[in-house]
């Protein structure tokens, strides 16, 4: 799978454009022995096959390039994003996490009540509306209307602007926007997952079986119940936990947040063909590795699907 992506993302890359087009863009003054030197340097004089050997085993030996647009290493260049877009994603998931769920059970127990209308509602409404209609509704309500916080990105623009003058406070306040919205968009989901997965569960006879036998409904809930329905939730918490390194795009875009998902869009906008790039080919490795952790995690979950 790795190396069809890898194939597929160098072609595309190269159908795009000669790199060194982009670059002189950038630098309309380089001179002929510096385009020489870049011409060895991404073997462009080369056919494409060894262009894309030669692209592979630079990114195997992690030397990623050198960023067109910021003019340093790749490396560094995620490693300057990946702590905002990290910081952003994980909250975000936990949030989520832990309303959706007991949510999505709630749901399922008290089908067709007010509640059960409340959520599937709900999680109907952040399934359809786009993320950055959402975004730009809480920019001009939060920080337009009411103020409370002084601007977008992950920091004030002044010191004087931190709360009590604390820089962690400060922290706090700025991403609690675009938490919020992811947030929101994965309760969404996980929660429509979760009451339909548990609907079914709780049809089986096993279940009938358990409160038959006089067991506590929260035991039948939350010990039986719950640890077979909450397998297709897990699949997708995978999948986003794995693609949490490429950020949000469109949510770090709308709020100016410095994350590799902003950088991923500003990359794509400049012909930045190192970053555009290694940054598809990292999250390809961490989704194929998530995917496998869940596959993993099945079988402690589920023990019907364990290999011998």
């Amino acid at each position: 799978m790795f190396i069809g992506i890898s194939i597929i993302t160098f072609i595309m890359m190269y159908a795009s454009g000669n790199p060194l087009q982009a670059i002189l863009v950038l630098n309309p003054r380089m001179t002929p022995e510096t385009k020489e030197l870049l011409i060895e340097y991404y073997k462009l004089d080369q056919p494409i096959h060894i262009q894309y050997f030669d692209w592979l085993y630079k990114f195997v030996t992690l030397n990623m390039g050198t960023s067109i647009m910021h003019r340093k290493p790749v490396s560094d260049f995620i490693a300057t994003y990946v702590y905002e877009t990290l910081k952003l994603q994980f909250a975000a998931l936990a949030i989520s996490i832990a309303i959706a769920i007991p949510a999505g059970i709630y749901s399922a127990r008290k089908q067709y009540t007010a509640g059960d209308y409340l959520t599937t509602t709900l999680s109907l409404f952040g399934n359809s509306a786009p993320t950055f209609w959402l975004g730009m509704l809480s920019i001009v309500f939060f920080i337009g209307y009411l103020k409370w916080i002084p601007s977008t990105g992950a920091h004030s623009i002044e010191p004087s602007l931190f709360p009590f003058g604390s820089y962690f406070l400060d922290e706090i306040r700025q991403m609690l926007l675009p938490t919020l919205i992811l947030a929101f968009i994965n309760i969404a989901l996980y929660a429509r997952l979760m009451r339909s997965s548990m609907l079914e569960v709780l049809r089986q006879d096993y279940i009938l079986a358990a409160r038959a036998s006089g067991l506590k409904e929260s035991t039948v809930i939350y010990k039986h119940a719950m640890r077979n329905a909450i397998l297709p939730v897990i699949t997708f918490l995978g999948i986003y936990i794995a693609s949490a390194l490429g950020g949000a795009p469109i949510t770090e875009t709308v709020f100016s947040w410095p994350g590799l998902g902003r950088g991923y869009i500003e990359a794509l906008n400049n012909f930045d063909y190192p970053v555009i790039v290694s940054l598809t080919m990292v999250l390809t490795v961490v989704t194929l590795l998530g995917n496998l952790v869940v596959d993993i995690v099945y079988g402690f979950i589920d023990p019907r699907i364990r290999i011998e």
